[in-house]
């Protein structure tokens, strides 16, 4: 463009600017807080909530038989007892001294000492637990109590700001700032229902049942843990929701129990292999196992081998976030679930059960390298001795007799004593049938087993590449 020009362009928009045509930029025109306007909401939050939170220490009685250098010559030496004393944190949500902190803070606590931020100290009694989602209820004796309001956890998302409050290492009173580093954790390994707040706001040994809130100073997590190689905190810490807290809270203060949702079936993740074998398009959903007989994945038509990939139009990522979504869903509720069945997309309506009792789902770890992906196990019929040595009843199938260690079905987690079901789909009547399936397999086939391990199915694959 010539110098005349662009100069003329320059001269024209200083005209329309000082005309007041065209509104000039301005760091006022941002909806963003300023840093001091951050600080302030930060400051207010932390004022409002630390009040709330109060110091939990627990005394447990531990038992332990002496060991075998100690032990008298001559009978049995008595157990050794001695106290245990550990300290967390609780959020008081009620005025009249109800209390929510972790199972893990007061689990089989003989005494339990609630101190408050005002330094005022109570007896506190441990109402109901609930060690699934690693929840716990304390009661103290007061009224006129601060309280934390209860936030919405649903609305939480990556980035957000918020404040762990606690009592880290013994240090009263400790307000932490951080941000939302994830949502919907699971396989943490923490509790059997999973769907952690992950965040970077520093969490510490004594945190643990402390308040994650927001901006706003409500509660939208109780701090459960964190990941650590040295067992300070590295800015990984995790939180339960508050929403699963909340809900775990009303259960246990209405009937003495949570009452969850029951898919009454067994499920396992879907790996990359797995996804291969069952013709899905993507390395995500619940993959059935075993379904249980009158239970409301049989009543809904599932079976053993359909892959559950969406609940309401939601996608379902993991066997995890299923469990969750079910066992949070009112009893008698229907739902739409999306699966795949053979390879081809289905749809079935789910009505929830109560859930008598969870089980977990065999999880396959990542196969090695072999010539033959069955190469490397044995297996016998199942006769009477057999049957009898490893409580089979009158199951039909083949038993695992050996694995070899380093193989690809050792990797694969199979084990002596399994109880192989099925070959690719194929049901394994004896052991013929399993001799000739596997003869069909080639090298670098996947083999696909179901097999039955102390009453709970799960699908192995096994592969050499």
């Amino acid at each position: 463009m010539p110098v005349r020009t662009l100069a003329a362009l320059i001269g024209t928009l200083w005209l329309l600017l000082s005309a007041g045509t065209v509104p000039a930029l301005s760091p006022s025109d941002t909806s963003a807080p300023s840093s001091s306007e951050l600080q302030s909401q930060i400051k207010a939050a932390a004022a409002k909530v630390t009040p709330a939170v109060v110091n939990i220490a627990s005394t447990v009685v531990v038992r332990d038989q002496p060991a075998m250098d100690e032990a008298p010559m001559f009978g049995i030496a008595p157990t050794q007892t001695y106290r245990q004393y550990g300290q967390g944190s609780g959020v008081i949500v009620t005025a009249d001294g109800y209390i929510i902190t972790n199972n893990h803070v007061v689990a089989d606590a003989i005494d339990v000492e609630v101190l408050l931020g005002d330094r005022r100290e109570f007896k506190g009694r441990v109402i109901a637990t609930d060690p699934k989602t690693d929840v716990a209820i304390v009661k103290i004796d007061a009224s006129g109590l601060p309280t934390v309001a209860w936030g919405d956890s649903s609305r939480l998302g990556v980035g957000d700001f918020v404040l762990a409050v606690g009592n880290p290492l013994g240090l009263n009173q400790t307000v932490t700032f951080g941000i939302v580093s994830a949502v919907g954790r699971a396989d943490v390994g923490i509790a059997d229902y999973e769907d952690f707040i992950q965040t970077d706001a520093p969490i510490n040994p004594g945190n643990s049942g402390g308040a994650l809130v927001n901006i706003k100073g409500e509660l939208v997590g109780i701090n459960t843990a964190i990941a650590s190689t040295t067992g300070g905190s590295v800015g990984v810490g995790f939180a339960i929701p508050s929403n699963m807290a909340r809900a775990a809270m009303t259960s246990l203060l209405k009937t003495g129990r949570v009452i969850r949702g029951f898919l009454a079936a067994t499920t396992q993740d879907v790996t990359p292999l797995l996804a291969k074998v069952f013709h899905l398009p993507d390395v995500k959903g619940a993959l059935i196992t075993d379904v249980m007989a009158k239970g409301s994945a049989e009543k809904a038509g599932l079976r053993r081998g359909d892959v559950i990939t969406k609940f309401d139009g939601r996608d379902v990522l993991d066997s995890g976030r299923l469990q969750n979504v079910i066992g949070s869903a009112p009893i008698g509720s229907r739902h739409r679930l999306e699966i795949i069945r053979d390879g081809k997309p289905e749809q079935a309506e789910l009505v929830v059960q109560e859930a008598p009792r969870e089980r977990k789902a065999t999880q396959p770890k990542r196969p090695e390298p072999a010539e033959h992906p069955l190469a490397a196990i044995a297996v016998e019929e199942i006769r009477p001795a057999t049957a009898r040595q490893f409580g089979l009843g009158s199951a039909s199938g083949v038993i695992v007799s050996s694995v070899d260690e380093g193989s690809a079905a050792d990797a694969a987690g199979l084990q002596q004593g399994d109880l192989i079901l099925e070959v690719n789909r194929h049901h394994i009547n004896n052991l013929a049938t399993y001799q000739r399936l596997v003869e069909s397999i080639r090298s670098k086939d996947i083999a696909l087993l179901l097999i039955s391990r102390q009453g709970t199915m799960a699908y192995i694959p096994i592969a050499t590449e």
